[in-house]
């Protein structure tokens, strides 16, 4: 069972994270309007090298405790990355017939995600680990 300090980090967290998931998505949608949802995709990038980066930290030492590493794991980054936009967008994408558009967005959040938290994680880990 979960202690009420890991759901009050899980809750305030999330909060956090979907603020500035809200805010990250407008700023890029504004500096690069397109019919890619560029906000969803550079959230979902910067989120899944940012929770690379932290998931290593956690494996590597010992710094952080269960509720900090929920805040920011769980709460804050499970809310800044976009999984549902990103499908729902996709979906829009698909049904306004806008076929390769919608593969080339498919094919960056999932394969683009999985090269940042891959990047981070062996980032951090280089330098942890000598």
């Amino acid at each position: 069972m979960m202690s009420w300090q890991t759901i009050l980090a899980i809750g305030s967290g999330g909060f956090i994270g979907a603020v500035l998931r809200a805010y990250l998505n407008g700023v890029i949608s504004h500096k690069l309007p397109h019919d890619l949802p560029y906000g969803t995709l550079g959230v979902n990038l910067i989120g899944s090298f940012v929770m690379g980066v932290v998931i290593a930290y956690f494996m590597y030492t010992s710094f952080f405790s269960l509720s900090a590493k929920s805040f920011l794991s769980t709460g804050l980054l499970g809310a800044l990355t976009t999984y549902s936009t990103f499908a729902i967008e996709s979906l829009f994408l698909l049904q306004g017939g806008h076929i390769a558009l919608a593969l080339v967005n498919i094919s960056l959040n999932a394969f683009g995600t999985i090269l940042m938290a891959g990047s981070g994680f062996y980032l951090v880990k280089s330098l942890l680990i000598k």
